[in-house]
């Protein structure tokens, strides 16, 4: 649907560890722009509805967090979670989640997911303005391969998951090895 749509130029505002901090929440503020995230690299970047829910936590973190080896061998270089939460919320829950494969980018005010086209109400579950559920490849800024899930609405009554797979993306890899090569 997307494949070949250069990303938005965006700026997301994080939080990282810099012990010259000191205390007991050694984090500063740094801005990192959609460049500093994907410029020359290739990529897998999921994004879902918000931190900590449990399809999010379950299934979907875990399976590219212990999959990235097999990503790896596949030519991808990063991994990427996003989510309209703010920085606090992603990086603890990428603490909680003991994340050492795949790096979480806060979206806080959902810009990026905005002009992705993919910002969705999810007002009934309380949520606010989310993401709707997508993985795509990233080559150098721009999406290589996109997998949405189906159904996309505001206040969608359920929350489907299985086109953005861990497993659906690494077997498209996998098929389309050849086509990346030639």
């Amino acid at each position: 649907m997307k494949a070949g749509v250069k990303l938005p130029q965006v700026t997301f505002h994080t939080r990282v560890r810099d012990e010259a901090v000191g205390g007991p929440n050694p984090f500063r503020w740094q801005d990192m722009t959609t460049a500093d995230f994907f410029a020359g690299k290739r990529v897998v970047l999921f994004s879902l509805p918000g931190a900590f829910t449990p399809t999010c936590s379950t299934y979907q973190l875990p399976g590219f967090e212990n999959g990235f080896a097999d990503f790896a061998e596949q030519g991808i270089d990063s991994i990427y979670c996003m989510s309209v939460n703010d920085s606090f919320v992603m990086n603890k829950w990428a603490e909680a989640q003991d994340l050492k494969n795949v790096t979480v980018i806060p979206d806080g005010s959902g810009e990026f997911t905005r002009k992705m086209g993919m910002l969705v109400a999810k007002d009934n579950l309380g949520f606010g303005m989310r993401s709707w559920r997508y993985a795509a490849i990233i080559n150098d800024g721009v999406v290589e391969a996109w997998f949405e899930e189906p159904g996309m609405s505001d206040n969608h009554p359920e929350d489907p998951y299985g086109v953005s797979s861990p497993e659906t993306v690494l077997a498209y890899l996998v098929n389309h090895k050849a086509d990346v090569a030639a």
